[in-house]
């Protein structure tokens, strides 16, 4: 890829629109043939591991579960650890945990403990930033585990959710990047 046109339209070809899924009304932005295209995957991860190297993480945590997927790779080509941020009751031994609210209920991640340290700098890694509420308890997750928060770097984010305005406060001026917006 020589530049953001070149891999923004590349990202954008291989994601697939799911009309009335999981809901009507609702188009689901499918990735799974971005992850199966090696070329696509690749240019992926490279631009999210230069986020990393940018913004001088040490660790990458993702988020369950896509973040996963999308964040292991990034750590690894960056040269660092990577965290898995879990659902409740996923991870064995000392864990520490942030309940925050859906749009209907509530729900609970967990991190190990003892991952992070005072001297980590986090970037967190997600495929899609929609309303933002699973990123911002991740954010706080990592500050009560002693951890800075050095950015959030999704494939996509959802502009008309409004995820981006409701973490501007958590992120406390660390950046948001975001490769394609829709």
């Amino acid at each position: 890829m020589t530049g953001t046109t070149d891999i923004t339209e590349l990202l954008l070809s291989r994601i697939r629109d799911v009309a009335d899924y999981p809901e009507p009304g609702v188009v689901f932005k499918d990735i799974t043939p971005l992850l199966a295209d090696p070329a696509a995957f690749t240019a992926l991860t490279d631009a999210l591991a230069e986020v990393a190297e940018r913004t001088g993480a040490t660790k990458v945590v993702g988020l369950e579960a896509r973040g996963f997927i999308l964040g292991a790779p990034v750590a690894l080509r960056a040269g660092l650890g990577f965290i898995p941020v879990r659902k409740a009751g996923k991870l064995p031994g000392a864990t520490l945990s942030q309940a925050y609210d859906l749009e209907y209920g509530s729900a609970e991640i967990e991190v190990h403990a003892e991952d992070l340290t005072a001297g980590d700098r986090v970037l967190v890694v997600d495929d899609v930033l929609a309303t933002g509420g699973t990123a911002e308890a991740s954010l706080g997750l990592i500050r009560r585990a002693g951890a800075q928060v050095a950015g959030l770097a999704v494939l996509m984010e959802l502009g008309f959710l409004g995820g981006r305005a409701r973490l501007e406060p958590a992120l406390a001026g660390a950046p948001l990047t975001a490769l394609l917006t829709v």
